[in-house]
């Protein structure tokens, strides 16, 4: 099928009108919302489909008991009142995949042993990953507050020990409550920030 562009109201919902939210409605996240979202993320591509991100959904009041320690002063009322908050992070063991996710050559050996490209790569992409599943839950219909402002050891900590994942970011997710939001700050102009040779 031939990509074409998509209608005017996907453009609003997924940026024109999509902002960044601190508070949320008093609403539940269906879980189903959350898978829907990162099985749209998944299409999207990383380097060798290695797929090196990882989501943690806090929902629970454990959960957030547990997380709360690690926010910054700022962060901390608004996440502990999201609906949800994911702990975005990055699989360093990502390359053990690679035979499944790449089988056509043997890449998970582009990785093993070699420490810079494991992370550079698992940073690098993982990252891209998260960007993509903050388009695919606006598109679902979530609203999204994402956010650095913690700290990365602690929540290391606390919930990968022994683990190979590491936390990147984190992003409120819920039903945004537009009553708190403030004016859209302005972004650079094409002219200010790229430039075509």
């Amino acid at each position: 099928m031939a990509a074409h562009r998509i209608e005017e109201g996907a453009l609003a919902q997924i940026f024109l009108e999509a902002r960044t939210y601190d508070s949320f409605r008093d609403e539940p996240v269906p879980d189903e919302l959350l898978r829907e979202a990162w099985n749209l993320a998944r299409l999207g591509p990383t380097s060798a489909n290695g797929m090196p991100a990882r989501i943690l959904f806090v929902k629970s009041p454990a959960g957030k008991k547990r997380l709360e320690p690690t926010l910054s002063d700022g962060n901390r009322a608004k996440t502990m009142k999201a609906p949800v908050t994911a702990i975005v992070a990055y699989d360093l063991e990502f390359y053990e995949h690679l035979p499944k996710l790449f089988a056509h050559t043997d890449a998970r050996s582009w990785f093993v042993g070699k420490q810079q490209a494991i992370q550079t790569t698992a940073f690098r992409n993982g990252t891209l990953l998260a960007a993509y599943f903050i388009v695919a839950a606006r598109a679902v219909g979530l609203d999204c507050g994402p956010m650095s402002g913690f700290d990365n050891a602690k929540v290391d900590e606390e919930f990968f020990s022994g683990m190979s994942w590491r936390s990147n970011f984190l992003c409120n997710l819920g039903f945004g409550d537009p009553h708190d939001l403030h004016p859209r700050h302005p972004r650079l102009e094409f002219d200010e920030a790229c430039k075509i040779i």
